[in-house]
């Protein structure tokens, strides 16, 4: 399992960083990215701890840690200088926190998240298709996610990237143990997107696409 978005205690997840990577090492994890809510007021003190903790974990172990940062609940005018911000801070992977219908995110931060040069926009709702042909056109993946609520518009992502070109991928959003899952269980939730086996096996190679886009960045 290659798996770009989940949260430690660093933010409101439940483990350290170094307990997480392990239980995703336990489960068969290959690659875990860090990406811990951040907005105007935490950035500059959560993402050198990733970046650092990251770096220190990759000398001892095996799972690849990829230092990230989740843009959350950030206004949508704000959303590409925090990006920025956090790409200068040491996050090697940028997630932002699109419009489920699980929460009340601002209406245009699917958009803004698209602009502002994230790699991801994470659980992005009932997003429309000229967004998602944007996200298309600028190489921002769109999520299809493991986590319960996020997950409800699953089906709808993966229908609207299909006619648009907008590349998926699979990932969590764990904020405990049990939220990391298997390549199985990520294959459940693709089909049951409403994805065929091919195109759930497109979004398993976009995760290995990207996870070496992103070994680059590190090295």
């Amino acid at each position: 399992m290659i798996d770009f978005h989940t949260h430690t205690l660093l933010s409101d997840g439940v483990l350290i960083p170094s307990e997480q990577v392990r239980r995703a090492a336990h489960i068969g994890y290959r690659a875990i990215g860090l990406t811990d809510h951040v907005d105007g007021s935490n950035l500059e003190d959560v993402v050198p701890r990733i970046a650092k903790v990251a770096k220190e974990l990759n000398r001892f172990q095996e799972v690849l840690t990829i230092p990230g940062a989740e843009i959350t609940h950030a206004p949508p005018g704000q959303i590409r200088e925090l990006v920025q911000a956090a790409k200068k801070l040491g996050a090697v992977l940028v997630v932002v926190h699109g419009e489920t219908p699980a929460e009340p995110v601002a209406p245009g931060t699917n958009r803004a998240g698209i602009e502002s040069g994230a790699d991801i926009l994470a659980h992005p709702g009932f997003i429309t298709p000229d967004e998602a042909r944007l996200a298309a056109e600028l190489g921002v993946f769109l999520e299809i996610t493991a986590r319960s609520g996020h997950n409800l518009t699953n089906g709808h992502v993966a229908r609207i990237a299909s006619v648009s070109g907008a590349r998926l991928v699979i990932n969590t959003d764990a904020h405990a143990p049990g939220d990391m899952i298997t390549r199985a269980r990520a294959m459940q939730v693709l089909i049951g997107a409403g994805m065929t086996e091919a195109q759930a096996g497109a979004s398993f190679n976009n995760n290995e696409q990207f996870l070496e886009t992103l070994k680059q960045r590190l090295s």
